[in-house]
């Protein structure tokens, strides 16, 4: 009895091995076929394409990530083909067998199925291209929230929330300074860092550091772990933040502003990746965060995952800032769609329950490739203001950080 789940396990694993060599054999042997002849030396190219992005994927899997620290060159020049090759490999090579198949009974297999796969490379390329072009697209967003109980000192606090930065050393440095002056531009109280800081290693904090330690405001800049700093490894990933000085690391604690008679508290979660509550320092545990709270304060909660506000919205805190869903990359906004909603029950925009409100950013970076189309980088800057019930008014995002410094100098002139 004792070996039987090792053993189930072990023939798991296997099944998986053999699926998946039946699935790059079969997919690579497809564009092997419709290669072969295309010019000297054409099925040797696709060959040794396959070799580079397959060579990475079993070592990722082996491993389950990278042995070493990846940095920028690898990153680029061997993660990046290796993404883009995996995301297109299914598609063009199931258009080419697809063509093979149906051109078969006519004698026109190997046309068919190379017309059929280059259209789907040029389209899936396309799309690819677009969205690559979309992840430099940096957007601002201006929320207007009327938050109940909220005391007149804090009447106008301007809160900017970053989110899924996801920096890492091939990270471009011109964008993440692009996010700095946009930041500053907005002139905010304070900033929110809403989790996935970093891309996937404790060693990316020193990118983080270089590029976005120089953010400041006056109330202070906060940061809360996301799956992603958790996958990392956050004991190691936090010491890096807090020995850097990047600001306020919150993980079920609260800090308390007070301005005259009124409070707010700012309170930071765990994530669920961290596990279980109690399980680890990173896992979400709200009851130890909200005990600190005191009585007639205004809860603000910097929560990644959004699937932890219902359990704050019932605890009464009045706003909840989150990311995580990154709004797939891939939204249509004015339809309320992006490609996370079909697994989250909140996967996007703002959200209210009761005097309970949620905005969820789609992220300031990208994971994985550099891709967004309708889900542009956002920073996000969130406005409080008094009101008898709980609301949230999101504008249309604003392109580029001089048309946001423009309008907001136009507005003082005014």
């Amino acid at each position: 009895m004792p070996t039987a789940r090792p053993s189930r396990r072990r023939a798991s694993v296997a099944v998986i091995a053999v699926r998946l060599a039946a699935y790059l054999l079969v997919a690579w042997g497809t564009l092997v076929a419709l290669t072969s002849g295309l010019f000297p030396g054409a099925a040797v190219v696709t060959v040794g394409l396959a070799t580079y992005t397959t060579i990475p994927l079993l070592a990722f899997i082996r491993w389950r990530g990278w042995p070493f620290y990846p940095g920028r060159a690898f990153r680029l020049f061997v993660v990046r083909p290796f993404w883009y090759t995996q995301l297109l490999l299914p598609l063009v090579a199931s258009a080419g067998l697809i063509g093979l198949l149906v051109g078969a009974p006519f004698g026109a297999a190997l046309a068919a199925g190379r017309t059929l796969a280059a259209g789907m490379l040029a389209f899936a390329g396309g799309v690819l291209l677009l969205g690559y072009l979309g992840s430099g697209r940096l957007t601002v967003r201006r929320v207007d929230t009327e938050v109940p109980a909220l005391g007149p000192e804090f009447d106008g606090l301007r809160v900017v929330q970053l989110s899924d930065l996801h920096v890492g050393p091939h990270t471009s440095r011109r964008f993440l300074q692009r996010v700095v002056e946009t930041v500053r531009s907005l002139e905010p109280d304070l900033i929110a860092v809403t989790g996935d800081l970093i891309d996937d290693r404790a060693e990316d904090v020193a990118s983080y550091a270089r590029s976005l330690g120089g953010l400041t405001a006056p109330l202070g800049v906060y940061m809360i772990p996301g799956n992603h700093d958790v996958y990392a490894g956050w004991d190691a990933v936090e010491g890096a933040l807090r020995e850097a000085n990047l600001g306020t690391v919150l993980v079920n604690d609260v800090r308390l502003i007070t301005r005259g008679e009124s409070t707010i508290a700012l309170l930071g979660t765990g994530d669920p990746a961290g596990g279980a509550r109690g399980s680890t320092r990173a896992a979400p545990d709200v009851e130890r965060a909200l005990a600190q709270v005191s009585k007639g304060a205004v809860v603000i909660a910097f929560a990644h995952n959004p699937a932890l506000w219902p359990s704050l919205a019932k605890r009464g805190v009045a706003l909840t800032l989150s990311g995580h869903t990154h709004w797939g990359q891939l939204a249509i906004p004015r339809l309320g769609w992006s490609l996370a909603s079909p697994f989250l029950e909140h996967a996007m925009g703002a959200h209210q329950s009761d005097d309970s409100l949620l905005y969820i950013s789609p992220g300031t970076g990208y994971w994985g490739i550099p891709f967004r189309l309708g889900a542009s980088p956002e920073v996000t800057l969130v406005t409080l203001h008094r009101g008898q019930t709980a609301t949230a008014r999101v504008h249309a995002p604003v392109v580029s950080a001089r048309r946001v410094l423009r309008s907001r100098l136009s507005a003082r002139g005014a």
